[in-house]
Parts: structure tokens; C-alpha cells; sequence
């Protein structure tokens, strides 16, 4: 049985593994599903601190490996200037936005109908049009409460695996990583930011809560926008 059908204690090992094995199985992880799937396996690119510290790794499993951003309108001239920066140098990572016209300020009257065009959309249509088998995330089970029923390898839609390498790293330990390899983040981080989304929904706090910056004052505080909730592939009904 290979790693990627381990069924091992995620909450046990998310302290009993040290940084080093914590990042062995990642590249395991990411190795085994890339011997299995090939160009299939693609790397979601949020540009967050999560996404460049998975995007290292499968880079460092092979550098053919692809990968695609989803952008919106709302994004913080940081973020887009460090997108550019990116594609530029990884020219394997594919844009996809929405353009779209919706309703002014729909952010703050339903921010879930917001993420679902401009996040949601572009997504299933990246997933479509990159042919994706096996599409590899920086989700933590350690970053907020949305995040704690995930595991390193899923397959909610039918037909389309999910895979979560680094799902069991703590905060420090992607930090940790990014500064042993030099991994250039987005500078929006040196400003305080610790979780980083559009520019209307995303706000620096004292909080504990990794995420709880994000949707601050709407029933989305601290939630998600629904690309790792929603069916991605099936949209007719299939997904769960």
C-alpha cells in the first residue's frame, strides 16, 4: 500500500512528526500521486504562503509539473504584481478569472454568491480545461475551523482526486520551510496579514484564528469561498 492510501491519525501526527519527516511525506505525497496521474496532477496556485510552499515542493518532485492561479477584480495590487512575477518565472502556471458583470459591492451584500462567480467559476473551468485528475492544494487542517475534516488524499468530486500534502504542517512549519528554501512570498505578509484573499474581505487582526482576517462581519467570518466545499467537477449534482 502506497502513501497515498494510508489512513493513518492526521490530528496524531500533526505533533509527532518534527519539520523534517513532515516534509518527506509531503514530497511522498506529491511524488506517488504525480507517478500515478502524470500531466494529470495539477497544483492550485493561491499565492498565499500555503500555496508557494506546495508549489516548491512539487517543483522539486518535477519541474514539469503544472499548475494554474484563480485571480478576481478585487485582488491587492500586491497580489497581482507578485502573480506577474510568478507566471513569469513558472510559465506553467495558467490565469483563470471571471469577467463577468455583477452587481456593485456584491461582496458585502452576499459574499457567498461573490466567491461562487469569481472564485467558484474559474475554477471548475481551470479543472475542465487543464484536463485535471489530481489537483494538489495548500489546505491545513491546523489553519481555522472550516479546516479540520480534510484529508491528505480526497476525492469529493467523482472522478477528481484532491490532494493535500502539506494538510498536517502547523503555521510555523510552512514559515519554517519557506525560509530554509528562500522561498519568496507575497509581501503583503511583511504588512500582517497572515491569510490573504480579495481586498474588500481580508483584514489584519489580533486574532488566534489563522483565517479569521477573512469575510470579517458577514456569516462567511472566517470561512471559505467555496472552492474546496463545492462540487468543482460534477456540477450537476454527483459532487458532494
Amino acid at each position: 500500500m502506497g502513501i497515498l492510501e494510508n489512513n493513518d491519525d492526521l490530528k496524531e501526527l500533526v505533533d509527532k512528526l518534527n519539520f523534517k519527516e513532515k516534509v518527506e511525506r509531503s514530497l511522498s505525497l506529491i511524488k506517488e500521486a504525480y507517478e500515478r496521474y502524470g500531466d494529470g496532477l495539477v497544483v492550485a496556485n493561491s499565492l498565499g504562503k500555503d500555496s508557494v510552499c506546495v508549489w516548491d515542493l512539487a517543483k522539486r518532485v518535477s519541474p514539469k509539473i503544472r499548475g494554474f492561479i484563480v485571480t478576481t477584480r478585487f485582488k491587492p495590487k500586491e497580489t497581482v504584481e507578485f502573480m506577474y512575477e510568478m507566471v513569469a518565472r513558472y510559465p506553467e502556471l495558467k490565469i483563470y478569472r471571471n469577467d463577468v458583470e455583477i452587481p456593485d459591492r456584491l461582496y458585502e451584500t452576499d459574499p457567498d454568491r461573490c466567491c461562487e462567480i469569481l472564485k467558484v467559476e474559474p475554477t471548475r473551468r481551470a479543472i475542465e480545461e487543464m484536463d485535471v485528475k489530481c489537483w494538489v492544494t495548500g489546505l491545513r487542517c491546523t489553519e481555522g475551523r472550516t479546516r479540520t475534516d480534510f484529508k491528505e488524499v480526497e476525492e469529493r468530486d467523482k472522478g477528481l482526486i484532491k490532494l493535500n500534502p502539506i494538510l498536517i504542517w502547523k503555521e510555523r512549519e510552512v514559515w519554517q520551510y519557506l525560509a530554509v528554501y528562500g522561498v519568496k512570498v507575497n509581501p503583503l505578509y511583511a504588512q500582517g496579514y497572515r491569510s490573504l484573499g480579495c481586498l474588500p474581505c481580508t483584514k489584519i487582526t489580533a486574532d488566534e484564528n489563522e483565517r479569521a482576517g477573512r469575510w470579517i462581519g458577514t456569516s462567511k467570518c472566517g470561512g471559505e469561498c467555496g472552492i474546496h466545499t463545492r462540487s468543482l467537477k460534477n456540477v450537476g449534482g454527483d459532487g458532494i
